[in-house]
This record gives C-alpha cells, structure tokens and sequence, in this order.
C-alpha cells in the first residue's frame, strides 16, 4: 500500500495496524522524520519496547541471527521495532517470509534509497494491503521554508526574507541540510533573537566551515600531514566538535551509501558518475579515494562510534575537544594504513 509522506502524520493510528514499512527515496532527513514519528507513536501504544538497527549485508551475512531477532521473545520487552538500513531486492525472499509468517510483536522499518519502478522489493509493498510503502522525494522549497520557520521559532530566532531564501537555497533540497544549518545559527545567536542577512552568511559561508570540511576529507582519505596542519588552525580557535562530528557523520553515511552499490556498477568512476544527490567534479577524485580506502564493515564501525563520541561530548563538554580530535586522528591513521 502506497501513504505519501505527508499522510504519515495524519494516518499513524490506522497506518499501525500494520507492521511492515518501506521507506525509501533520496530524501534522508524526510525518512528520519518519517521513522521517528512511526516509532514515537509505536511507543505510546506499547510499552517495554526493545529497538533493533541492523544492515542488508549483515543479514544476508547471517541470515538465522537476523530470524532469531524477529521470532525470539525477550525477557525485558514486549514489542521489538527493528530497523533495517540499505535494503534492496536482494531481502525480497527473507521479507516475503516474513510476511507470510506475520510476526505480531515486531514492527519492521526498512530503509531503502532510490528504488525504481522494476523493483521487487518496491512492488511488493505497494502492492501488499498489510504492508506500507511511502515514498522520499526531495524537498519542496515551500516545505523546506516551513521547516526552517518552525525550528527557528523554538528558540524565538527571527531571520529577514533574504536569509530564509539562503537557507532554503543551500538546503541542496534535504531537510537534514537546513536543520544543521539552524543548529548554527542557534549556537551563534545565544540569547539574540534577530540576526541580520550578513550574520546567516557568515555562518554558513565562514572560512572555518571550509576548512571543518577540508579536515573531514583529509581525515577519512588519510592524508595525516595535510590533517594535521587543517586540525592544528581549527584547535587553535573555537570550533564546535559536535558540527565536526555531524560533518563525518554525513560523509561517512553518504560513502555508505555509495560503497553498498559498488558491486552494481562496472567502475567505480561510472557509480560515482551516477550517484544521487550528484557529486560535482570537484569532489569526485576525493570519493574516489575514500571509497578505494574504506570496506562496508568500517564505515558502519565509524557511524557507530561517532554516535558514542557525540553522546560524550555532551556528557562531559570538558573533555569534548580531546575526545573528537583523538577520534578523527584514529580514523585519519586507520585510512593512511589502508592506502
């Protein structure tokens, strides 16, 4: 059954009568957005909930684990939400099996990028009555414009017309872009509550931004000296090492992204050709790099590391800085070991 994401919200109640959700397409914070209100409702219904995350690979990898997470109970929780990341027509027969057997007390979320009309796994949820397929399409400007309006108004942030239009222009289409950016400006702003255009392009246009990003490309192409040089200029001022980790956070999961099509293509110059959102020249010989550096396996260890990084940051802000810098140096040493 095919919901359009912005019946999700109004639809919930009825739409988890069923447990089985495909959302896919290019638009990732539109999918974040989507899962979270399907497991927050999930939540209400049902308490002691235990939460799952796994990928297509590890599954297919081990496919009796991946049977035992769904059919076995738990002594602790009632309801499992299990997640599954870059799934494609290769789950088909295992999804299928599971349909048929209709576990009751799972509720499965699976992520998928852009799938085309030929695709199994696509078909089978728009065609199923017990399952639900919603579709990411990239952002409207209107409803990315919305979007900045409502995060900004948490924190009683006022911006000139001209600076919402910047926003949403360098949004590149993808909600989760507009909302890193407002995180910016909440962190610049403090207690001021109306900043001028010139403030917004700053922000988002200052230098460091340009080098935050060069240290994350150095870093997972390990490139130590060019690294080193980038880190001791950031080190030296105030840098905000949560923004550095959301950075390779992005770039990690989009090398993720990629690297799982890898075996689709007959070069790895033509898969970066096609990728979606487009890489533009200037960063495809960097790509290439990082994808020639990094296997499956250790891009999924670094988002799940990062994660534990970010958690402590927050948690001892004194420790913040050595923290994140250590990482990004283990990292950085890591990828000049496998170049």
């Amino acid at each position: 059954m095919i919901i359009k994401s912005f019946e999700v919200q109004r639809q919930i109640s009825n739409l988890l009568k069923n447990n089985l959700f495909l959302i896919y397409g290019e638009n990732n914070g539109l999918k974040k957005d989507i899962a979270e209100i399907i497991k927050n409702y999930f939540k209400k219904e049902n308490s002691n909930i235990e939460l799952l995350s796994t990928y297509e690979d590890d599954i297919l990898e081990n496919e009796e684990n991946f049977y035992n997470s769904i059919y076995s109970g738990s002594l602790f929780c009632n309801k499992k939400i299990i997640t599954i990341n870059g799934a494609t027509d290769k789950l088909i027969k295992i999804i299928e099996d599971i349909l048929e057997k209709k576990p009751g007390n799972v509720l499965l979320i699976i992520y998928a990028t852009i799938l085309e009309k030929k695709s199994k796994l696509r078909n089978l949820f728009e065609k199923q009555n017990s399952t639900i397929c919603i579709p990411c399409y990239l952002d409207k400007a209107r409803d990315l414009e919305n979007i900045a309006k409502n995060e900004l108004k948490k924190s009683n942030i006022t911006l000139p017309r001209e600076a919402l239009n910047l926003l949403v222009e360098k949004s590149n289409q993808d909600r989760d872009n507009i909302k890193n950016e407002i995180e910016k400006i909440k962190s610049y702003a403090h207690t001021k509550k109306e900043l001028e255009l010139w403030e917004i392009k700053s922000i988002i246009n200052f230098s460091g931004e340009y080098k935050s990003d060069n240290l994350i490309n150095e870093c997972l192409s390990g490139n130590i000296l060019q690294f080193k040089k980038i880190l001791s200029e950031l080190y030296l001022n105030t840098v905000n090492q949560i923004f550095l980790l959301r950075i390779l956070s992005n770039k990690t999961q989009r090398l993720l992204k990629i690297k799982e099509l890898e075996k689709d293509y007959k070069s790895v110059d033509e898969l970066i050709d096609k990728s979606k959102p487009i890489i533009f020249w200037q960063e495809k010989p960097i790509i290439k790099k990082q994808l020639s550096v990094w296997n499956l396996s250790d891009l999924k260890k670094i988002i799940y590391e990062i994660n534990n990084i970010e958690i402590l940051c927050k948690k001892k802000p004194q420790l913040s800085r050595i923290a994140a810098f250590d990482f990004f140096s283990k990292i950085c040493k890591k990828a000049n070991n496998y170049s």
